[in-house]
């Protein structure tokens, strides 16, 4: 498994529940029609310039199916392609290969769409990192954020087990102080984030301890002068920047000095890289 996949019972788990559903309670009618020795010879072509990812999800569909399919990838996870470029072969009997089809390229597509979207904002952003967030569609999400790595991007939280964040809306009935010492006393080895829009924020994240700070919301002049308050005063610090920060913007809000740059758009708004499958057919197998 390479450092782009998502863990192996997630993966096996999420291509069995989009096969059920796709196959429907008496299967493929269609495909039970072919010949039974027709064999299938498909290249996986791009279509678009992007990045490709998920092409464990396409082994994983086709090994569900019928294991005596074999897939093969001329392009790694990660790969820039363009408008051509054979990125894989799959060769095997035609019928679950076309069973197959259109939930291996759902999976291919989307997630390479998600490494796309993460690449472009990864160029942009220049020396700053490209972090995603939980906006994931659901069930997809360790799926999307192993994309995100293929793209270069970083990845922010999995889960709410993973650290502690305290947002606005904690931050509603729970001071700054108060919720960093609870989570320094209850989780001492965990990472403990502050959601701030305002400077006094920010003063009084580092002033707790807090070992990052989001600054949410801000324009670039006001990031950086948080990035300046945060380097004075406790420069181990790690500053983030999330909310509104565009492609056509990353680069200012990397220039302003932020680590981390958080955006849902290369997740939740990535639109899929089209990629098809030309096949061959030999029916007499």
């Amino acid at each position: 498994m390479s450092a782009y996949d998502a863990p192996a019972h997630t993966l096996r788990a999420v291509v069995a529940s989009a096969l059920a559903e796709d196959l429907g309670p008496l299967g493929d009618l269609t495909a039970a029609l072919l010949p039974p020795g027709a064999q299938a010879y498909a290249d996986v072509v791009a279509r678009a310039d992007g990045v490709l990812a998920g092409t464990a999800c396409v082994a994983e569909t086709f090994a569900q199916l019928d294991p005596t399919v074999r897939v093969e990838w001329m392009v790694d996870d990660g790969g820039a392609v363009g408008p051509g470029t054979k990125v894989g072969r799959i060769t095997g009997p035609l019928a679950p290969v076309l069973t197959g089809e259109r939930t291996a390229l759902n999976f291919l597509c989307h997630l390479s769409g998600v490494a796309t979207a993460t690449r472009a904002f990864v160029d942009a952003a220049g020396g700053a990192r490209i972090w995603d967030t939980r906006k994931t569609l659901p069930g997809l999400r360790a799926l999307e954020k192993a994309a995100v790595r293929a793209g270069g991007g970083v990845n922010h939280r999995g889960t709410l087990s993973d650290f502690v964040l305290v947002k606005d809306n904690h931050l509603a009935g729970l001071a700054i102080a108060d919720a960093v010492t609870r989570a320094r006393g209850r989780w001492p080895g965990r990472t403990v984030e502050v959601e701030c829009d305002r400077t006094d924020q920010v003063e009084a994240a580092i002033a707790a301890g807090a070992n990052l700070v989001l600054l949410d919301n801000m324009d670039p002049e006001e990031v950086r002068a948080s990035v300046q308050l945060v380097r004075s005063r406790a420069p181990g610090v790690l500053v983030e920047v999330s909310g509104g920060v565009t492609l056509a913007r990353v680069r200012e809000y990397a220039d302003a000095g932020a680590d981390l740059i958080s955006t849902s758009v290369i997740t939740q708004s990535a639109p899929a890289l089209d990629i098809g499958l030309d096949i061959d057919i030999d029916v007499k197998g």
